[in-house]
């Protein structure tokens, strides 16, 4: 797997690299094709708190994970855990459905100063079809609490959303 790390507002030290790319190849084991795997992770500091995102994008979705803890070590620890759960909670799940390939591009436009506007950071993805199962399973790769997509079925645009109560709500369009 290659993996690529980047500091932000931190510089990252050989014995960090080196910890880093051991935990991660541990990875290997749950991913096929692993040489061709990039993983990337991004270090940063906010106040004392150490953040590390780590992202892993795969053929069939993408993996990503986002902790923050005073302490580096114990902060790699904790998102590398977070992405071992992923990949063993929807291991099943995946294999049943046999996701089919979509090819998501992000790209940020920008990130802006929170005293000029409320919008913090905005993100443009290239919608592609796929059913409600597969879009509830990216949304829980991705960890986020909603997912757009375009419904395969009635070819309009929907959002799959998590519950309060633990189920989910998908929102379609006209």
């Amino acid at each position: 797997m290659e993996i690529v790390i980047r500091g932000d507002k931190i510089k990252i030290t050989e014995s960090m690299r080196n910890y880093i790319e051991t935990k991660i190849k541990k990875l290997d084991k749950y991913l096929e094709n692993s040489d061709s795997i990039r993983a990337n992770v991004v270090c940063k500091v906010k106040n004392h708190n150490q953040i590390i995102e780590i992202t892993i994008p795969l053929k069939s979705f993408i993996l990503r994970s986002e902790e923050s803890q005073e302490d580096f070590y114990a902060a790699v620890d904790k998102a590398l855990d977070k992405l071992e759960r992923q990949i063993r909670k929807n291991k099943t799940r995946l294999m049943a459905k046999n996701v089919k390939t979509y090819d998501f591009s992000f790209s940020e436009i920008e990130d802006y100063d929170d005293n000029e506007e409320k919008v913090i950071k905005r993100k443009k993805i290239e919608v592609k079809p796929m059913d409600e199962e597969e879009a509830i399973i990216q949304m829980e790769l991705l960890n986020h609490q909603f997912y757009m997509y375009k419904d395969s079925n009635t070819d309009s645009y929907s959002v799959v959303y998590k519950r309060k109560d633990g189920g989910y709500g998908i929102i379609e369009s006209e």
